[in-house]
């Protein structure tokens, strides 16, 4: 073989291994976008509840206004979150807005026997259950992505073509420890 016949080679050889490193990156970017997607669903009803339960529970509430301004507060700024990290955030937010509500509601045992306010908690709980799922599918989509991203050989293209370590969709510190609380049960 001529050494000309060997770099042609060579030369194809990386050509094609940086296309193949692309699209693969792409691809992953796009499954996680997609994955997001799927949380913009469950954001979206979610965020159709909570009117609902803020109503519910306003007659009984009088005196927690600042727990229904912070539900409400949080879920405008998710509802006007541009990309996909500040939407991440501004759930973030909500979801512990949310949870104020739910130590809020202990006080209130008329409230929790209402039924309108039970089956809002009831759809409120189930879209809560499908976000987790969601949440858990777009982690590991980030998770995919990043991992190429860093692994040889992409990691000598990756950054060129604008492509960089994104984001989990995680709990904050101060909702991760109301999680690791045992929870209370009353009657």
């Amino acid at each position: 073989m001529s050494t000309n016949l060997i770099i042609i080679l060579v030369a194809a050889f990386i050509v094609l291994m940086i296309i193949f490193t692309y699209n693969r990156l792409v691809k992953l970017r796009n499954n996680r976008e997609n994955a997001f997607a799927d949380i913009d669903v469950q954001l979206k009803q979610r965020h159709d509840l909570i009117p609902q339960l803020v109503d519910a529970v306003k007659g009984y509430m009088k005196h927690e206004s600042e727990v229904l301004t912070n539900i409400t507060d949080a879920r405008s700024k998710a509802m006007g979150a541009g990309n996909i990290n500040e939407r991440i955030d501004a759930e973030n937010q909500l979801s512990g807005a949310l949870a104020g509500l739910r130590v809020a509601v202990e006080a209130y045992p008329d409230l929790k026997a209402n039924q309108n306010f039970m089956n809002l908690q009831e759809e409120i709980s189930d879209v809560e259950n499908k976000l987790a799922a969601s949440r858990r599918f777009f982690n590991s989509a980030t998770k995919e992505l990043n991992n190429a991203i860093q692994v040889f050989p992409a990691v000598l293209f990756a950054g060129m073509f604008g492509f960089k370590r994104q984001p989990m969709f995680e709990i904050s510190s101060e909702q991760r420890a109301a999680h690791e609380q045992a929870p209370r049960i009353s009657f």
